[in-house]
């Protein structure tokens, strides 16, 4: 589709919302929304084809399959909690990136922290994690086909275009999924190949952002066999992201030497912009009946501009940034999927590379401007003359990763009575970390050896390695009722080492001073950092099913979920590895279909106590701590609801209400007690971070999203009008009680979405409203340095808190015009 937007400035918007008010009376005011479904593969060419919206008939095309069990299975016959959305579900939402997806998905929650650094939590399992380079692994897993993309600074934002579906898996899927599935998983399932013929699709759009300026999307796919047994698929797009925060003039003057300088050269509105390109193709060869090989390769650059937050104390949509800020971000993967026979029994070897680059500059002026107020920092800065020089800093980083998976498995057939999968699988993280935090012109003698500038420098390697043997055997033991019993051999190995701090001239503990050996990461001085942290286990799965109809059943399961232990980069008391956490789950639920399969209703409702929470925030000098600090109880409840109700006019519902609190006292140095009197392992005062009975943050108590759409004829053609209306709760920022008082709380906000258009043969063109009543709503808040020093909770500094706030992107219209061919 091409999709062409309007700019509210020039009165498009007047003709935009005449043409919504006139399909609305052509609907009789009805509006809503369809199912999520899968698109098959081949399709109709001609685009004339009924994708997903209702002719009035129900029968096989209402079905939504998933892989969620890593068996092709009618998503309301599998006995776990999945959002699906499929092809045309994804088109009807104007899905274009994770946020997109993410904020229509009730189970889940998300912490942004802008393009490529989005953070994704299931069922309020939240701690208040920083996604920093050292830190904990995420808590769920992201995969892309069969093979696995999580990395530790968050889900890779790929551009959502000819994908099958979108598979949320709420709960700990461990059995299946392993290390960072313990509360849920995602899946992006592309579309294959196909050899039925030769077929494509072609969009534009343009769009305009209130407050900002516009956006350009140009996407395509060409599916063409080769021969009866082989067909190839390629894919590629290009979005350009309008911003909509403006860097607003400031002064900065720091106390201790009066150095003042502004940020005139870098004032410019809108200055947040994103472009995204990519491609993706694959080959599909069918070797007989029984073996296929697809190999595929995808690949995407993403180059964002500015701050995505808007700075508290400022107008909305205002910052007041005093360095440069770019974010380039590149990946690709090369994948292999092999299926085939040996005998009966089915076999699946998934493996894939990936490689991803992240070169970044940030502003980190915040840092050097409290430290001085608060602790006259300042003064410690000079140049070679013995001259003060300006403190401001900023980061320059350099992040590489390298990603290797590999999975066999084999599935017995799956109309037996007895049904098993069974596989080994294994998996190797590298992240090469470089971040050069640089104050310009210092002295060589308070300069890290090596580098420019640079007063801290952070080269480390870090490795994670996983281990596993899985399998989960089904047993039919009447038609009605079955039993499944999973499990999930497993051993993580993660290290780190490297350096990390300051020269020798500026510090006597940190840094170069604390070396032990010659350098072992190429561009580091030396050595302070070298440690490893293993572990051998198994978690379990066990559920019963009872289909009391041919169209409804219950289940009940108990499941474990695990994330691997890690490395802290500070030593001694206090600050040795972290552990696994563990997540055990008490679920039930039920599945229904109902006249004729035109009314659905699933809802599940559990309990989940998380042990042992990997517990991070930011210590002295602003390094990343973690600890092992304490237990919490999540009681929740999901469910999602579809009606068809007439010909061409359908509705669904989805809400996820989570009610998580720790439940016992988190203390600043954990404790196998979570006694708080306990002193820390120096005698030093254990305060209280957070009594028993503290609300987890991050997650809302309650969020929901509902969408309508009706579909109606215009002559030989149809149009459609929807509407999208998706609630996010308040939120908490922060575990630790102090910390979230300066933080704030994220309030509740409420976004609704409008769209109308026509399909006309191969052709179709849509107008969309996103964000209707442009709320700004907040996604997450940020802030450079702890809390109790660019916080300033005591307002001791001249310019006070230094908070920052991610929103939701202001009002969207935008025109989007495709064709099939």
């Amino acid at each position: 589709m091409l999709r062409f937007v309007a700019n509210p400035r020039t009165g498009v918007r007047a003709v935009g919302l005449s043409l919504l008010a006139s399909t609305m009376l052509l609907t009789g005011g009805a509006a809503l929304a369809e199912e999520a479904q899968d698109v098959p593969a081949g399709g109709d060419p001609s685009g004339t084809a009924d994708q997903g919206s209702s002719d009035g008939r129900i029968g096989d095309e209402d079905e939504i399959i998933v892989t969620a069990q890593k068996r092709e299975e009618n998503l309301q016959d599998v006995p776990i909690a999945i959002t699906a959305l499929g092809t045309a579900k994804l088109e009807q939402l104007q899905v274009n990136d994770f946020q997109d997806y993410a904020r229509n998905i009730p189970s889940i929650s998300v912490q942004s922290g802008g393009p490529g650094f989005n953070n994704v939590y299931f069922r309020g399992v939240a701690s208040g994690e920083n996604a920093n380079h050292s830190g904990p692994l995420p808590s769920v897993g992201t995969y892309l086909d069969e093979q696995p993309i999580t990395t530790t600074t968050g889900a890779l934002d790929i551009h959502v275009f000819d994908i099958a579906r979108v598979e949320a898996l709420a709960g700990p899927q461990g059995t299946l999924y392993g290390a960072s599935s313990q509360a849920g998983t995602v899946r992006i399932i592309t579309n294959k190949p196909d050899t039925s013929g030769f077929y494509g699709e072609a969009n534009a759009e343009v769009n305009t952002v209130a407050h900002g300026e516009q956006g350009y999307i140009g996407e395509a796919f060409i599916n063409a066999p080769i021969s009866d047994r082989a067909a190839v698929r390629v894919v590629g797009w290009y979005r350009k992201d309008a911003g909509y925060i403006d860097n607003i003039p400031g002064t900065l003057t720091f106390p201790s030497s009066g150095i003042s300088f502004d940020n005139d050269a870098l004032v410019e509105d809108d200055y947040n912009d994103v472009e995204t390109y990519g491609a993706r193709a694959a080959l599909k060869i069918e070797l007989d009946d029984e073996w296929t090989i697809l190999p595929q390769v995808m690949a995407q650059k993403q180059v964002s501009h500015g701050f995505f937050a808007q700075e508290r104390g400022l107008d909305e949509l205002q910052v007041q940034q005093f360095n440069p800020e770019r974010n380039e971000d590149k990946w690709y993967q090369a994948a292999l999927t092999v299926t085939g026979k040996i005998g009966n029994f089915d076999l699946t070897y998934a493996g894939a590379y990936m490689q991803r680059q992240i070169d970044g500059q940030s502003d980190y002026v915040d840092y050097a401007y409290f430290y001085d107020a608060l602790a006259g920092y300042g003064t410690y800065f000079y140049d070679n003359d013995g001259n003060l020089v300006n403190p401001n800093q900023y980061i320059q980083s350099d992040d590489s990763f390298t990603k290797q998976s590999h999975e066999l498995r084999f599935s017995s057939p799956a109309d037996k009575p007895v049904r098993l999968i069974a596989g080994l699988f294994y998996q190797r993280q590298e992240h090469n970390i470089e971040q050069n935090y640089i104050i310009d012109n210092i002295a060589d003698s308070i300069t890290v050896p090596g580098t420019e500038s640079d007063i801290w420098l952070t080269k480390q390697i870090r490795v994670d390695r996983d281990y596993a043997a899985f399998g989960e055997v089904t047993a039919d033991m009447t038609s009605k009722l079955s039993f499944t019993l999973g499990t999930r051999i497993y051993r993580y190995r993660n290290s780190l080492k490297g350096f990390f701090g300051y020269s020798s001239g500026y510090s006597s503990k940190t840094g170069v001073a604390a070396c032990f050996a010659p350098a072992s990461v190429s561009g580091s001085p030396c050595t302070n950092l070298d440690n490893t942290t293993s572990d051998t286990d198994f978690i379990h799965r066990l559920n019963v099913t009872y289909k009391v109809t041919d169209d409804a059943l219950v289940y009940a399961t108990v499941s474990r979920g695990f994330r691997p232990g890690g490395i802290n980069r500070r030593t001694g008391p206090g600050f040795g590895p972290y552990q696994a956490d563990f997540i055990d789950n008490y679920e039930a639920g039920f599945k229904t279909s109902w006249w004729n399969n035109r009314i659905r209703f699933n809802a599940a409702i559990y309990q989940l106590n998380w042990s042992d929470i990997q517990l991070s925030f930011l210590g002295a000098n602003g390094l990343t701590v973690i600890r092992n600090a304490g237990d919490a109880r999540i009681r929740g409840a999901e469910l999602d609801f579809f009606v068809r109700p007439a010909t061409g006019f359908t509705i669904s519902a989805g809400a996820a209400y989570n009610d998580a609190q720790s439940k016992n006292d988190f203390c600043r140095y954990a404790n196998s007690q979570s006694d708080c009197t306990i002193p820390g392992p120096g005698g030093e005062d254990n305060e209280i971070l957070a009594p028993e009975g503290t609300r987890l943050p991050l997650t809302s108590r309650f969020k929901a999203n509902a969408l309508a759409r009706y579909e109606f004829p215009v002559g030989a053609n149809r149009g459609h009008f929807q509407i999208n209306v998706v609630h996010e709760g308040r939120r908490t920022s922060d575990l630790r009680l102090v910390e979230r008082a300066i933080q704030g709380d994220l309030d509740e906000y409420t976004t609704v979405d409008l769209s109308t258009g026509i399909k006309a043969g191969r052709w179709n063109a849509e107008l969309y409203v996103k964000n209707l009543f442009d709320v700004n709503g907040a996604l997450g808040n940020s802030i450079q340095c702890a809390e109790g020093i660019c916080g300033d909770p005591e307002g001791l500094t001249a310019i006070g808190p230094k908070v920052y706030t991610y929103v939701t992107r202001p009002r969207t219209i935008g025109l989007r015009v495709g064709t099939r061919f």
